[in-house]
């Protein structure tokens, strides 16, 4: 099942989007609700408001195929779903009786949570700002918490500009983009603490000539280096010969005198948990976020391919004592999720 109209958020919050009597409901730890155990594969079914090729979107679908690839659960997908059509889509895996239904509900979490409650003998597991709550005991949240990757990547940017002037180029000020932004700009700055940082956001989550065009007007005001959240902006730096740092996904095979470092997100954690659960009878409302923190191997920094040894021996070997301190808790990456400012 696949629609083709892609209908994006268009406010600069996705917590605008629910409505305000949702957001009060309180946040509880529930017991298991979807009680029977399931055996063989499961029955798995996604929906995405975008086309399965961006970044974000990518990484799910990336882990769905590799359970599927192991046996675990049967998959199907729609893209590109719009928000009208969204719990419409929703309601149809529900009334097949798919074990679980992942996606993202950012913009249309009250008629989500609304399909959950009509389907209490279903599992769900939602990319969402909001946390779990106890009027829908089947709904389970995440979201990409990759800061710790996005910090050494800072790191890593911060050693190879020449100018100190970073452009930063994000589709909108949400909390999902702002901790990343902020944690990598904590990176950078252990390198170079006086260093300058351009921020812009173009209003879209897919518009990859306005990313460009909003690169290029960054170079012109001396950035060397650009923190590429959106697709476009690396074939910005790649145009004028300049560095960029990627986020989500390793685009250096397609910049490969580009790209100099990326934050990956890897969502196999967040879905093999859920699966574990929903097969075990044990699924409940949790917050899934925690499974996208490094120590939990939900992301890491991309290898540095063509920039190995290019990078100054300083910042690899605070990478690395970073890295390991992350992993074993004795560093924490702040979580900043407010708007982050040019400087």
């Amino acid at each position: 099942m696949k629609k083709s109209t892609i209908k994006m958020p268009g406010g600069v919050s996705r917590r605008t989007l629910l409505q305000t009597t949702a957001a009060a409901s309180a946040v509880l730890a529930m017991p298991g609700i979807v009680g029977r155990a399931r055996a063989a594969a499961l029955k798995v079914a996604a929906i995405y408001t975008v086309p399965v090729e961006q970044q974000w979107v990518s990484r799910i679908h990336k882990a769905a195929n590799v359970a599927v690839e192991r046996g675990d659960i049967e998959y199907v997908f729609s893209e590109s779903t719009s928000n009208n059509d969204y719990e419409r889509v929703m309601r149809e895996y529900s009334e097949a009786g798919h074990d679980l239904v992942i996606g993202e509900v950012f913009a249309v979490e009250e008629a989500a949570r609304q399909v959950a409650r009509d389907y209490p003998d279903q599992a769900f597991l939602m990319g969402s700002s909001f946390k779990p709550m106890d009027d829908t005991p089947n709904f389970a949240v995440f979201d990409n918490y990759i800061q710790d990757a996005s910090y050494l990547s800072g790191i890593i940017a911060g050693a190879m500009t020449k100018t100190g002037n970073i452009g930063m180029v994000g589709g909108f000020p949400i909390p999902e983009v702002n901790r990343l932004m902020h944690a990598f700009m904590a990176g950078a700055r252990e390198m170079k603490p006086d260093i300058k940082f351009q921020v812009a956001f173009i209003g879209s989550w897919f518009d990859p000539p306005k990313a460009k065009e909003t690169a290029f007007a960054q170079i012109d005001a001396g950035a060397d280096l650009l923190y590429a959240e959106r697709f476009g902006v690396s074939d910005a730096a790649k145009e004028r010969g300049i560095l960029s740092v990627g986020n989500v996904i390793d685009t250096q095979a397609d910049y490969p005198e580009t790209v100099v470092a990326s934050a990956i997100w890897h969502f196999e954690p967040t879905l093999d948990t859920a699966i574990s659960k929903v097969r075990d009878g044990s699924f409940k409302a949790d917050d899934y976020g925690v499974y996208s923190f490094m120590k939990e191997g939900g992301c890491s920094l991309a290898p540095l391919g063509t920039f190995e040894g290019k990078v100054p021996e300083d910042a690899m070997k605070l990478v690395a004592e970073r890295e390991a301190a992350i992993k074993d808790g004795s560093f924490v990456v702040e979580i900043n999720d407010e708007e982050p400012k040019s400087s």
